[in-house]
C-alpha cells in the first residue's frame, strides 16, 4: 500500500510547528469554507435518544433526496438507483471490487487522485495509466492511444471530471470518445464527479450518466466533501443504473453495515442549501486560483496551466525532486516565520518518476495566505540547494 503523497509529510509539517513555523497547508483539498448552515443546524437541533444503524445503502429519504437534486443537473436516476458511501472513496473500492475480478486492468489518465493507485491495490487490480502532458493542459489524447493500452484484461476506465489533481473539464467531444470505447470494448466507465459544482470561465461539466449507449456501464462516485464543505462527514454516493452491479456493490455495503448515521443527517439536510451557496462560493475559489496560478507562474522557470475546474493545479518546478523539495520546505526554510506543505506529485502518477518536477496545490485558503504561499515558494526555490 503506497503512502499518499498529500498526507505522508504530516510529521514534517508537526514538527515544523512544533518549532514555531507557520505552516500554509496547500496540500489537502480541506476547503476553509463555511459549511452550509442548514446542515450544522440539522447536527446541533438532532433530537434523538439513539444514534442508530441506517439502510446499508443509506435511508432512504436522504436517497430520494439526491435523486432529486440529480434530476436538477441532468442526471435522471431514481433512489434504488443511489447507495450511500462512506464518502467517495468507498465507492470507488466497492466499485472496484464488485466490477474487476483480481488481475484485470483499468485504464486511468494520468496525473490522477492518488487513492485511485491505493483503491486498485486493494481489489487487486492493475492500474495502467494514460499519460497526459502539462504542455497540453492535460487534454485527453486521442482514441488510438487508448486502443494502444486495451488488452483482454482490460474492464475499464477511470476518469475524474473536473479532475483532481490538474483541475481540468472534460468537454463532450472528449467523452464522446470515451463512450466510444466503452461501447466498442464493453467496459465499464468509472467516473469521479464530485467536483462538478465548480466550474469556471464558462466551462460546463457533462456527466458521464448522460451519455448515450452506456447506461449499464457507468459507474458515478460522488460525494459532499467539497460540495458542501463537509468533508469530515464521511457521506459520499455510488450512482448505477446496472441493477445487477447495484445489487453486488450493495453486499459490500452489507457488510460494512451502514454509512454514517450523522453525516447523513447533515447531508440531506445540506440538499436545502440556497443557490446563492454555490455562487459565492465558486467566485471566491475563481478568484483563489487565479492568485495562486498567476502568482507561480510569475515564477520564473514555473509552468502552471490554469484549471478550469475543482480546486487544484498542478505545477512544474525547476528542482530534481518534488519530495525531496517538499520535504526541505517543512524541515529547513521558512520564510517571516511561515512554510508551505505541498503535494509531491510522484504519488499522482503510475511511475513516480513522472512527478519529480511537479506539485500538487489546493487553493482552498484566504487569498492573503495565497500570495504569501506563492513568496515562499519563490524564495524556497532560490534557496534550495541542488
Amino acid at each position: 500500500m503506497p503512502p499518499s503523497p498529500i498526507r505522508k509529510l504530516v510529521p514534517f509539517a508537526e514538527a515544523a510547528k512544533a518549532r514555531g513555523t507557520k505552516v500554509i497547508h496547500l496540500n489537502i483539498g480541506q476547503p476553509d469554507i463555511a459549511s452550509p448552515a442548514v446542515a450544522l443546524d440539522a447536527i446541533r437541533k438532532l433530537d434523538r435518544t439513539v444514534i442508530e444503524y441506517s439502510h446499508s445503502a443509506g435511508y432512504e429519504s436522504y436517497r430520494k433526496g439526491l435523486a432529486r437534486y440529480y434530476k436538477g443537473v441532468g442526471i435522471d436516476v431514481t433512489h434504488e438507483q443511489i447507495l450511500v458511501t462512506n464518502g467517495g472513496s468507498e465507492a470507488l473500492l466497492f466499485g472496484m471490487m464488485a466490477c474487476f475480478e483480481p488481475g484485470d486492468e483499468i485504464i486511468i489518465p494520468e496525473p490522477f487522485y492518488a487513492n485511485y493507485n491505493s483503491f486498485a491495490l486493494a481489489a487487486g487490480i492493475t492500474v495502467v495509466p494514460l499519460r497526459t502532458v502539462i504542455e497540453d493542459d492535460f487534454s485527453l489524447p486521442p482514441i488510438s492511444a487508448f486502443e494502444k493500452l486495451i488488452t483482454p484484461r482490460t474492464k475499464g476506465i477511470l476518469i475524474c471530471n473536473p479532475g483532481n489533481p490538474t483541475g481540468r473539464i472534460y468537454g463532450r467531444e472528449e467523452l464522446e470518445r470515451l463512450r466510444d470505447i466503452v461501447k466498442k470494448h464493453d467496459l465499464f466507465l468509472f467516473a469521479d464527479e464530485v467536483y462538478r459544482e465548480f466550474c469556471y470561465d464558462g466551462a460546463e461539466h457533462i456527466s458521464a450518466m448522460s451519455l448515450d449507449g452506456i447506461d449499464q456501464q457507468v459507474v458515478l462516485i460522488d460525494s459532499v466533501s467539497k460540495r458542501y464543505s463537509m468533508c469530515g462527514a464521511r457521506v459520499g454516493a455510488l450512482l448505477t443504473r446496472n441493477e445487477e452491479l447495484y445489487d453486488a456493490v450493495l453486499r459490500f455495503a452489507q457488510a460494512r453495515l451502514s454509512p454514517p448515521t450523522l453525516g447523513q443527517i447533515a447531508s440531506e439536510a445540506a440538499l436545502a442549501t440556497p443557490a446563492t451557496y454555490f455562487t459565492d462560493v465558486i467566485d471566491e475559489y475563481k478568484e483563489r486560483r487565479d492568485t495562486l496560478v498567476n502568482g507561480l507562474n510569475g515564477i520564473k522557470d514555473v509552468t502552471c496551466p490554469i484549471p478550469n475546474g475543482a480546486f487544484y493545479c498542478i505545477a512544474e518546478l525547476p528542482i530534481d525532486d518534488s519530495d525531496r523539495f517538499c520535504q526541505w520546505l517543512l524541515e529547513s526554510f521558512s520564510l517571516d516565520g511561515h512554510t508551505v506543505m505541498m503535494a509531491p506529485a510522484t504519488g499522482f502518477y503510475a511511475e513516480p518518476a513522472t512527478g519529480l518536477k511537479q506539485v500538487r496545490l489546493a487553493y482552498v485558503l484566504k487569498k492573503d495566505l495565497l500570495e504569501r504561499a506563492v513568496r515562499i515558494v519563490e524564495a524556497g526555490l532560490a534557496a534550495y540547494p541542488r
